[in-house]
């Protein structure tokens, strides 16, 4: 049942128009994709995503795959930054099921403790359009579903991230590269295993692929190229879920799932050092120019269509199609407090590892800053931030409570 129902005397938004707006915001991306080489390895997946919608048809998806396996029968360890990783892995494994306390009681609908704060969702426009003032039962179910939402996000990006890194473990031209993805591998189940195992006992419920995730994944799934596989998944998809979880992880006051994130955010950190670790290397010797440009634009296209799926469509379809039009619930959720503080963090942890990799130069600098995510170019990349660094600086922001406030660069 949705949140809420169509006021009286008010006509419902035809379901038509609302699909129109979608392909139009899908055809919208992908008229801004310059390269033609990018446009061609996304229109695929964009029209199994958008049009098809592959991701929501209840059936599992099937993704064939073209990659090379890479055997190295000299075993040679020649890469001492990723063995180090490797060790680290090693070390830092958990058992979802006895490092995280599951006998803690959930209740999505308690506001003493909220799985999202009010002011997560919250504007005077908000509460006036949705009818969702503070604690009422339309606010605490919308911050429920809301978090339902992400959470699912989370859980369909981590399968991606368990396929890709098998791929990279396969089709990696380093040993100690293959150890790390390894661990890598066994990293991904065990964040496949909480998330759903959090949303299916404590939640109970589940969103269906978003759009542009879709899209994405399968996107990387069907490239043959290894370090097409490692920019999409260890520093798109793991770099933006990196800033995510951490959103996530200083806002909640439900203490299972922040256990749950300070445990996922530390394996991510090493994911995502892993990620730069090979591509700066690759990218500065092993690439054409043209080559080179081509993963620039690439990074870039999917940099805006990962910013365009934090939109809680899925949500707007189940709950509010008749109480809003698509484009206005687009402007509800961009003018929402968390909602923006949301993206702020997930460019504030993509951008610098995109410089620190090469794919962030004079070139691509005009298009970061019309995009107005340049801003974020100065700050620490992977190799430079910890797991403890970033629990520790989340915990810092946390207690000073930042909803509605800019981050550091």
């Amino acid at each position: 049942m949705a949140l809420i129902e169509t006021p009286e005397g008010q006509a419902e938004t035809p379901r038509w128009r609302n699909q129109l707006t979608a392909y139009g915001e899908a055809a919208s991306l992908l008229t801004e994709v310059h390269n033609p080489k990018v446009l061609a390895s996304l229109l695929p997946s964009a029209l199994r995503g958008f049009v098809a919608q592959r991701g929501k048809q209840g059936v599992p998806t099937l993704m064939p795959s073209g990659h090379e396996t890479f055997f190295d029968w000299g075993y040679t360890a020649d890469k001492p930054q990723m063995r180090e990783l490797y060790r680290r892995a090693k070390q830092n494994q958990w058992d979802g099921e006895a490092a995280l306390d599951w006998s803690i009681d959930v209740d999505p609908l308690n506001p003493e403790v909220p799985l999202i704060p009010y002011e997560y969702f919250a504007s005077e426009r908000i509460g006036r359009r949705l009818g969702a003032a503070r604690d009422s039962e339309v606010d605490l179910k919308l911050r429920y579903e809301l978090t339902c939402w992400m959470l699912s996000q989370f859980l369909h990006g981590e399968q991606g991230a368990m396929h890709a890194a098998a791929q990279v473990n396969e089709s990696v031209q380093w040993m100690d590269g293959k150890f790390y993805a390894a661990t890598q591998v066994m990293d991904e189940a065990r964040h496949v295993e909480v998330f759903h195992r959090y949303l299916a006992t404590k939640l109970g419920k589940l969103y269906v692929v978003n759009d542009n995730l879709f899209v994405i994944v399968d996107a990387l799934m069907h490239d043959a190229r290894w370090d097409m596989k490692f920019l999409g998944m260890q520093l798109m998809i793991e770099g933006l879920a990196l800033g995510a979880f951490g959103m996530l992880y200083k806002l909640t006051a439900e203490p299972l799932l922040k256990s749950l994130l300070r445990n996922v955010i530390q394996d991510e950190a090493r994911h995502v050092h892993f990620g730069v670790i090979a591509l700066r290397e690759h990218y500065e010797t092993a690439l054409s120019p043209a080559e080179l440009r081509e993963r620039q634009d690439w990074a870039f296209e999917v940099a805006l269509l990962m910013r365009n799926r934090f939109m809680a469509h899925e949500v707007y379809e189940e709950h509010f199609a008749g109480a809003c039009s698509r484009k206005e619930w687009n402007e509800l959720v961009l003018t929402a407090p968390g909602m923006s503080d949301f993206r702020h963090t997930m460019f504030e942890r993509l951008v610098p590892n995109l410089r620190y990799v090469g794919l962030l130069d004079a070139r691509m600098a005009k298009h970061y800053a019309d995009a107005g995510l340049l801003r974020y170019a100065g700050g620490k990349n992977a190799a430079e931030l910890s797991g403890d660094d970033m629990l520790a600086e989340l915990d810092r922001r946390g207690a000073a409570g930042l909803i509605g406030a800019p981050a550091a660069p």
